[in-house]
């Protein structure tokens, strides 16, 4: 902990159940301990084969993922949340940006279910590579609800 700048949480989201089950308990974490948050999501264009498929002009994946985890946290945490609320989009897969972004940080949490796909049915893909490589603590919130 950096006694000039308080306790940082990061927490990944994804807009699952998971994730914000996550969100919800980091938040409380945060509450009860004095810590901020840094609420991390990403986006990366899909390719096939090197190949991308042509977008509309006014395509911008940053803008419509900023949306999302605004919605994501007023949803889970209102608007007025009671901790300090960072937020941070970033182009890249998951896993590789939240083991960035854990360095330096208290804690890192992240929910053991996401959006992956086939990759996701694999044990938490993501989850799995954060609490292998990443630069603090993390705790991987399981499901408490329909998950």
């Amino acid at each position: 902990m950096n006694p000039a700048k308080g306790w940082r949480i990061v927490v990944g989201v994804d807009g699952s159940a998971s994730s914000k089950d996550a969100l919800r308990w980091a938040a409380l974490q945060a509450e009860l301990t004095g810590a901020w948050l840094v609420v991390v999501t990403t986006w990366r264009y899909h390719t096939s084969l090197g190949w991308m498929a042509p977008y509309p002009a006014d395509f911008d994946p940053e803008a419509d993922a900023r949306r999302a985890l605004g919605e994501t946290i007023e949803e889970v945490l209102g608007p007025s949340p009671s901790v300090e609320v960072r937020t941070e989009v970033a182009e890249g897969h998951p896993a590789l940006v939240l083991v960035e972004v854990s360095d330096g940080a208290d804690l890192l949490v992240v929910g053991n279910r996401g959006h992956g796909g086939f990759a996701g049915m694999l044990l938490g893909s993501v989850s799995e590579h954060c609490v292998t490589h990443a630069h603090c603590p993390v705790l991987v919130m399981r499901g408490t609800r329909d998950t």
